[in-house]
């Protein structure tokens, strides 16, 4: 039987916690930030955090023409239009409808996959992707009932269409954050990824940052705001994105979707423990799928030739 890249597992499936737990978070910063502004604040503080990760590495090629559009395309779908259209997509529809539609993730990333980096999607990870899709979707009715966050009442069944066309608009940006990265693992250290596509977050958002931060009281903001930031920062952009792309260089992009998953299950765990939020048979139905599709995403195949070792 061949070895499993276990270190590569372990990478994703901690990127993945730790983002749902962030966003569980993040929301006392949104209740002090606004939305644009945050963001400005996070790639700013993430990128004098990871000043010394932008230089090349010793033995590390150039960047090529490609590589660098490639960074671009990773932060302008995975930082920068994905939040635009996750956030405007939830102000349309509700969080019934972004939780289920974002279950979506994992099967548009293995569809992605398939279709450019030619990955063969085996049956046991369309089951896995089932697996997770249907744990999400389970979260996402229990926060619609009021199980994790007060829900949003039969009224939030009624939504645009537009709502919907942007939530979809955001899986695709994040499956392709993935499929995008899996290129970039093979000629970037995932160090240098995570440096670069922040610097371009950090363009990117500018703009709006400078104009919120104009119109903003920065004497209002109580010290443990502050540290929460900071917190939300380096994980958000330096920590999790650097162990995102360094379980990649070792797992097949369609596989490592999968373990998105992870993410609103960490949050709903946040929810529970961190801010007191119920926990019923719906969390434990979506505990279970969730840890049945990560089984069968990485249980080893007899047939499958040893991974490189992770460096």
């Amino acid at each position: 039987m061949s070895a499993v890249p276990v270190g590569a597992y372990l990478s994703l499936a901690a990127s993945m916690a730790l983002v749902g737990g962030y966003v569980g978070l993040s929301k006392l910063l949104v209740a002090v930030f606004p939305v644009l502004l945050l963001a400005w604040l996070r790639f700013g503080i993430a990128a004098l955090a990871m000043a010394s990760w932008v230089k090349r590495g010793p033995g590390e090629a150039p960047l090529s023409p490609s590589d660098r559009r490639l960074l671009f395309w990773e932060s302008f779908l995975g930082n920068f239009l994905f939040s635009i259209c996750m956030l405007y997509g939830v102000a349309m529809t509700s969080a019934l409808a972004a939780g289920v539609v974002m279950a979506a993730i994992p099967a548009a990333v293995a569809i992605l996959s398939r279709l450019f980096l030619g990955e063969t999607i085996r049956p046991r990870v369309i089951a896995a992707i089932a697996c997770a899709a249907l744990g999400i979707a389970v979260l996402a009715l229990a926060r619609s009932d009021g199980m994790l966050d007060g829900g949003d009442g039969p009224s939030a069944l009624a939504a645009s269409p537009l709502g919907y066309a942007l939530l979809l608009a955001a899986v695709v940006c994040e499956a392709s954050y993935v499929v995008i990265g899996k290129r970039l693992t093979g000629t970037v250290s995932p160090k240098r990824i995570s440096a670069l596509i922040n610097l371009w977050g950090l363009a990117l958002v500018t703009p709006f940052g400078l104009w919120q931060a104009s119109r903003f009281d920065f004497g209002s903001v109580p010290a443990a705001s502050w540290l929460l930031l900071v917190f939300y920062a380096l994980a958000a952009s330096m920590l999790t994105v650097w162990l995102w792309m360094r379980g990649l260089r070792h797992v097949p992009s369609s596989k490592a979707g999968v373990f998105s998953v992870l993410l609103p299950v960490s949050a709903a765990l946040v929810g529970v423990f961190a801010l007191g939020e119920h926990f019923g048979s719906a969390h434990v139905a979506a505990l279970a799928l969730a840890l049945t599709g990560l089984l069968l995403a990485t249980w080893p195949d007899r047939s499958a030739g040893l991974p490189p070792p992770l460096k």
